[in-house]
């Protein structure tokens, strides 16, 4: 696809600048940079501002919740990369902080349109879940914002060695963590998903799993299994929640998708038959989708399909599916 970085979280080319990762005395100047920004994070959630919510609320590295902040998932702040005048970005995690007053109830759902602010950051610096606001935020805070979430995510469920349970140390400003018993190193982990966009003539394949919210349809998906290529995975994938046989598959776009921490490999495959058999454990229904319905769905105007979330590496391929745009 010639457009396949246009997806959300995808694109923004921002300089990682791994180099800096293992150079201590590097790090503490970058950190000491008057221009240095941080990101935080509390219980999933990112910091944004602005009127519609639209940007991220960075602070200084000089500010309170970074320098004796309440703490959080890890003990000091990430390093995410550089900007395009050189100027640092961390990331740093206070989930730690009790939101005394504020509505919690939301927290984790598949819709969380609660927010949450702290009393030492100014007024409109809120925390906000990032499915609800990621199709808003620039690219570059898209991208991010997606590394952020992902990294401390993952700090949070590998905080033992692998190999001996021992408590590792975070390292290499904070993508590593390195055993003191064992030597072990490990490495922040993405999960391969293929999502499939599964057509049979001028119809696309739907699913929708339980628990999403009413009418909501999207592609199929399904983690790739050791030993096995996207393709394959694709076939299998479709085979196992709908009982469509797929012939051809091809490559389209990718996506990180930070719920926890995936890689979405969007991909295109040629079913061989229309007869769908689900499989009650993995899908709730399926069905056959023309694309004269998929643009009803996209108006809001079909009474029984919603589109996939606006964001989402679904929506995405299937807003290019419908204007002829995948090649």
């Amino acid at each position: 696809m010639k457009n396949a970085e246009q997806v959300t979280f995808g694109g923004s080319g921002l300089d990682r600048a791994a180099h800096l990762r293992s150079d201590a005395d590097k790090l503490t100047a970058a950190a000491s940079d008057p221009n240095a920004k941080c990101l935080l994070l509390w219980r999933g959630k990112v910091l944004v501002t602005g009127e519609a919510l639209d940007q991220l609320g960075f602070v200084p590295m000089t500010h309170v919740l970074v320098t004796n902040g309440p703490g959080g998932i890890v003990e000091t702040p990430i390093f995410l990369g550089l900007g395009e005048k050189g100027a640092p970005f961390f990331a740093a995690d206070i989930s730690d902080w009790t939101a005394h007053g504020h509505d919690l109830s939301a927290l984790g759902a598949f819709v969380d349109r609660s927010e949450q602010q702290h009393p030492e950051l100014p007024d409109g610096y809120v925390f906000a879940e990032l499915r609800r606001i990621m199709t808003r935020l620039p690219t570059r805070d898209a991208e991010l914002a997606a590394t952020a979430k992902a990294v401390i995510g993952w700090h949070e469920t590998h905080r033992f060695c692998a190999r001996c349970g021992v408590a590792s140390d975070l390292s290499q400003a904070g993508w590593q963590r390195s055993c003191p018993s064992c030597s072990g190193q490990h490495f922040p982990r993405t999960d391969p998903v293929v999502i499939m966009l599964i057509t049979h003539g001028d119809s696309v394949l739907m699913g929708r799993s339980p628990g999403w919210p009413d009418k909501m349809f999207s592609l199929l998906a399904g983690f790739v299994e050791p030993g096995e290529t996207l393709e394959a995975a694709v076939r299998r994938e479709v085979m196992e929640e709908a009982g469509v046989p797929v012939g051809a598959v091809s490559y389209l776009s990718s996506q990180p998708w930070p719920f926890p921490a995936s890689l979405m490999f969007g991909c295109a495959g040629e079913a061989l038959s229309r007869d769908i058999v689900i499989d009650p454990v993995e899908i709730e229904e399926a069905m056959w989708v023309s694309k004269t319905e998929m643009m009803q769905a996209f108006a809001g105007e079909h009474p029984q399909i919603l589109p996939a979330r606006k964001g989402a590496i679904a929506h995405f391929l299937l807003q290019n599916w419908l204007a002829d745009t995948l090649a």
